[in-house]
């Protein structure tokens, strides 16, 4: 067997192709850690003895090209989606929870039906078996898991029922009914056994029950304009009950992950080492993001 040699056009030097191998996987080791493990090119430069210029026309070679994702088979699929906004951009992540490997991520300008339904598909078509969805419950991301994975369980993420019931209600509510309200969701994230979800489904519905009459109260301007008095408890009433049909799978599956907590903890992270870099292009920004959990999921 012939090895054929060539020149590296980065360091000018005369390669054959099993260390051209090498190489590349040195060059791929710093740019690694540039990405992942927050390095700068002056330290990068230090470490692997080559200058910034030249470390600086690798890396802007990796960043030129996002990297590609594999989709690892799993034939009982326990999936967590969730996005994230970063400036104009909104990642989005696709988290197999079983095997601890993103199955896929995109970018794109909004999170939306469109943008769902296109990477839902996709990971259709690639074979994967779904068992369970864990997601926030964008109105979006519903439509678009009905669509494509219509008899797919879909677990509403507690962790952001309960968030979004205390940006409603605010740490101190001022009414009977907003405190105990508030009361109750600050329970929910403790309910692991069916006789405490029954329990915790009866105190919200006797909730409703009891101030009904209070939430239909409305307020009057001097010019004869009305609107509803306690407009912020009536909007954390319809988020509850619209995803109490799909909170508490997870008790009839223990695989399920019943909140998107872990996966939204992994995004701060990334954002740590994206803001060293603050100077790329737009481009090179998203492929950096790209790269940064393909490195993390693909050791």
């Amino acid at each position: 067997m012939t090895i054929k040699p060539y020149f590296c056009n980065n360091c000018g030097k005369l390669l054959t192709t099993a260390s051209r191998k090498k190489s590349i996987a040195r060059q791929i080791s710093w740019f690694k850690k540039l990405v992942h493990n927050k390095r700068t090119l002056k330290s990068l430069s230090a470490e692997s003895k080559k200058s910034i210029s030249v470390l600086r026309r690798l890396f802007s070679e990796f960043l030129s090209k996002p990297p590609t994702y594999r989709i690892k088979k799993n034939s009982n699929c326990h999936l967590i989606i969730d996005g994230t906004n970063y400036g104009d951009d909104c990642i989005l992540n696709y988290f197999d929870n079983d095997l601890k490997y993103l199955q896929s991520g995109n970018i794109v300008n909004r999170e939306n039906y469109d943008n769902y339904v296109v990477d839902l598909k996709l990971l259709k078509q690639s074979g994967l078996n779904m068992d369970s969805i864990t997601s926030d419950g964008q109105k979006g991301l519903i439509k678009a898991i009905n669509e494509v994975f219509p008899n797919v369980v879909h677990q509403r993420c507690i962790i952001h029922i309960q968030r979004m019931s205390k940006i409603y209600l605010t740490r101190n509510p001022k009414t009977d009914a907003g405190i105990t309200l508030l009361y109750w969701v600050k329970k929910l994230h403790e309910i692991e056994t069916p006789e405490q979800k029954n329990k915790w489904i009866g105190q919200f519905a006797g909730w409703q029950k009891k101030y009904r009459d209070f939430l239909m109260e409305k307020s009057e301007s001097p010019s004869g304009r009305k609107w509803y008095t306690h407009k912020m408890l009536r909007r954390t009433r319809p988020l509850i009950k619209n995803a109490l049909p799909n909170m508490f799978h997870y008790l009839d599956n223990s695989d399920i992950p019943k909140s998107t907590n872990g996966l939204e903890a992994k995004f701060s992270y990334f954002k740590l080492n994206l803001n060293i870099h603050r100077g790329l292009s737009k481009k090179s920004r998203k492929n950096f993001i790209l790269w940064y959990y393909y490195f993390k999921y693909n050791d």
